[in-house]
Formats: C-alpha cells, sequence, structure tokens
C-alpha cells in the first residue's frame, strides 16, 4: 500500500502538465492560422483561402465543397463594415478570436438579403455609438468581438466543380473594411 500515495501523485502532476500543455498551445504556435492567412495578405482584407488539397492546407480541416475567404481583421483604428454577396446554396460568415476561439456565425438563411451584411466592432467601440430607436437589430446586425485582432471567415456551398469559378468570384466581391 505505500506504492499508491507516490502513484496517485504521479497522475494527478502528469494530468496537470498535460492539461496545462494543450491550454497553452494555442498561445504558442507559430504558424497558427493567423499567422498562415498573413501570408495571403494584409489585415482588413478579404483573401481567398486556396482549395484544400492533402497535406498542404493553409487552415486546417477545410471542407473541399466550399469556397473559402478570410479576412484578419485589426479592429484598433476602428469598426468594420463586412458585406460578404450570397450564393445561391449557402453562404456563412463565422468570427474566431485570434486565437481560433469561436465567438458568432451568421449564415444567409439568418441574414434573410442577398448580402450578409455585418458591423464588427469591440464593446467598447460599441458602447460609444450614439443609441438610436429608429435603427433596430432588423437593420444593423452589430457584432462584438472580445478582442482586437481575430479572423473572419467567409464560406460558400461550391455544388459542383464547374461552379467553383462563379462561387469564388462572389467572395472575391466580399469587403472587410472601416466602417464609414
Amino acid at each position: 500500500m505505500r506504492w499508491v500515495l507516490p502513484v496517485a501523485t504521479g497522475l494527478v502532476v502528469g494530468l496537470a502538465a498535460h492539461l496545462v500543455a494543450i491550454l497553452i498551445m494555442p498561445y504558442q504556435a507559430p504558424a497558427d492560422a493567423w499567422a498562415r492567412i498573413a501570408t495571403l495578405g494584409p489585415a482588413n482584407t478579404v483573401v481567398m483561402v486556396p482549395p484544400a488539397v492533402a497535406d498542404s492546407e493553409l487552415m486546417p480541416f477545410l471542407d473541399p465543397a466550399f469556397a473559402t475567404a478570410a479576412c484578419r481583421y485589426d479592429l484598433a483604428a476602428g469598426p468594420l463594415k463586412l458585406r460578404v454577396p450570397v450564393t445561391a446554396d449557402y453562404t456563412s460568415v463565422s468570427f474566431y478570436t485570434r486565437y481560433g476561439q469561436a465567438f458568432y456565425g451568421i449564415s444567409d438563411r439568418a441574414a434573410g438579403r442577398k448580402v450578409i451584411d455585418v458591423d464588427l466592432m469591440t464593446p467598447q467601440q460599441r458602447a460609444l455609438l450614439p443609441s438610436d430607436e429608429e435603427i433596430t437589430a432588423a437593420d444593423r446586425l452589430i457584432v462584438e468581438s472580445p478582442s482586437n485582432t481575430g479572423i473572419a471567415i467567409f464560406r460558400a456551398l461550391v455544388r459542383e466543380a464547374g461552379a467553383r469559378p462563379a462561387i469564388e468570384g462572389l467572395l472575391v466581391r466580399a469587403t472587410c473594411g472601416p466602417a464609414n
């Protein structure tokens, strides 16, 4: 029975070390999604993500049935306006923090329009907005980012391979720039 305490202590310490390593991994990864998307273009612009190819994906778990574009955003200079034209089949916009934590997503079905139109800002920037009773939630979709930097991912379903150029042409028309 003298071995129970050392074994239990070893298991608890090992489990704690394992959990700490897993939790800090997103903050220590040198080639995370943010860094890889940075190679495609500057912040606050929409860039096309190359289609998924085995063993050479820009981002992990890309679905080859979707055309994907991304906007690395930086809200330090002020709020951004994102406009994404929708396709006939399915279009979505997902928002992630700099370290990959998802905090908001919307699809064309939820937006109910021909364009997904989002104002992206921090809670502090939203607090500075004038309160206007004539502008309702249906008129303006405001998404609060928990941090100044992050990634917006635009995805559009490509029903058949021949439609990919047209779908990518729609995603290229998406905008991610200063809100005026």
